[in-house]
């Protein structure tokens, strides 16, 4: 009997009540009731082990299967990882192919980690944050492995081996260089999906999480204005932005921040200083400061102006807080377009290689407002920073924000 919430491919990939007996597997295990879609990570299922992972996908040993790719998130968590999952699941399945959910990252693939992502699995989960296939560990695939062998070769044999024809690998800059080593070893095509909050992945001009990150940001600058306003004080709050200062940037245009420190963008304090005692000059007797992580950190930057203003100054780091909680209505539908995309275009590239053409990896993004593919060379290998002349840079500028490299006097008439 075929449980309900079982896909008719993986029913038939069970062994019979003899095989099982025969392998040593208990119809209990073999049969485990699938938990409903939308309960929290830990309780999509029991992972499939090593040693059982070739029946219950029905390779060697196993029944026919249809044809399947697996999806794998990794770096860390981002708002709209869900709704790309769940776009992307659903496409494939109207494509004709079974889809599975390799847990933590390229780790779970080395593990036997495996959850099918079935309608039902993926139901409801469009809103939530997080992602239930599990953020990626410290899980190197590109180093040796404990017998001297080939991490590499290992997953892309493990990969082929459980009949996965293509991945479509969610991540930012570093999942994209490891998805283009692993094709480089061997692995069956990959569609990348750009994800992270820092908006800094090359080949796209945003990512899903930006917008939910700035407007976390965002929030916290308009509650910390008032509370610096009542004490005269001045708030340096530092968001993140290791390589690339566009959460800063952003959240300090629409969070009327006084200045906005960024990596791409040398800063002395000198011209800070200046802009708070002009603020002061004025009857404007408290500052904001926005900090990217990369430019510097708000306790060193708060410091340094106590010491130079004689200001009641206070630090403040967002850091973790912007990756949490749901998704802003732009970054879902952003999530299920570029989901939907890596989907269709992953399928028409893997049927055109059944057809004897070259299988090709890629990356989907948005370029000039329309959707396109990109080659993984680009997202591995170039960041995309700021730029120092651009709109977003110059429309903050004229508002009077500082950036740290204004000549002296520039805030005098301001």
């Amino acid at each position: 009997m075929i449980e309900p919430g079982l896909s008719a491919s993986f029913a038939q990939a069970v062994p019979s009540a003899a095989e099982r007996a025969a392998a040593g597997i208990s119809g209990r295990r073999a049969h485990r009731r699938r938990p409903r879609a939308n309960l929290a990570p830990s309780r999509l299922g029991a992972p499939i082990s090593p040693t059982t992972a070739p029946m219950a996908l029905g390779l060697p040993g196993g029944r026919a299967m249809k044809r399947r790719i697996a999806i794998n998130t990794g770096g860390g968590d981002a708002p709209g990882l869900n709704a790309v999952i769940r776009a992307a699941t659903l496409s494939a399945l109207e494509l004709g192919f079974d889809v599975w959910g390799i847990r933590r990252g390229y780790e779970g693939l080395f593990d036997g980690d495996f959850v099918e992502l079935t309608r039902e699995r993926v139901r409801g989960i469009t809103h939530l944050g997080g992602t239930i296939l599990g953020a990626a560990s410290r899980f190197d695939p590109l180093r040796a492995a404990s017998d001297g062998g080939s991490r590499a070769a290992g997953i892309v044999a493990a990969f082929r081996e459980r009949g996965f024809e293509g991945l479509i690998a969610i991540g930012g800059d570093g999942s994209m260089r490891l998805a283009r080593a692993l094709v480089e070893a061997g692995l069956p095509p990959v569609m990348g999906v750009p994800k992270t909050i820092d908006n800094d992945v090359a080949g796209t001009d945003t990512t899903f999480g930006f917008d939910t990150a700035v407007a976390i940001a965002t929030e916290a600058l308009d509650r910390i204005h008032t509370t610096a306003e009542a004490h005269d004080r001045v708030m340096v709050v530092e968001v993140m932005g290791r390589t690339a200062g566009w959460i800063a940037t952003a959240a300090g245009l629409a969070g009327s921040a006084d200045a906005i420190l960024i990596p791409e963008i040398p800063f002395d304090l000198r011209a800070v200083v200046e802009k708070i005692a002009r603020r002061d000059e004025v009857g404007r007797r408290f500052s904001i400061i926005v900090v990217a992580e990369g430019a510097a950190s708000a306790e060193a930057v708060a410091r340094e102006l106590a010491e130079r203003t004689g200001k009641d100054t206070r630090s403040l780091v967002l850091g973790h807080l912007l990756r949490g909680g749901h998704p802003t209505a732009r970054d879902r539908m952003l999530a299920l377009e570029l989901g939907t995309h890596a989907a269709l275009e992953l399928g028409r590239r893997l049927d055109g290689a059944r057809a004897g053409q070259p299988a090709t990896s890629g990356m989907v993004g948005v370029q000039d407002g329309h959707f396109s593919v990109v080659d993984l060379t680009v997202p591995a290998t170039q960041i995309r920073r700021v730029p120092a002349t651009g709109s977003l840079v110059s429309a903050a500028r004229h508002l009077g924000i500082a950036f740290g490299d204004e000549p002296r006097g520039a805030f005098a008439s301001r």
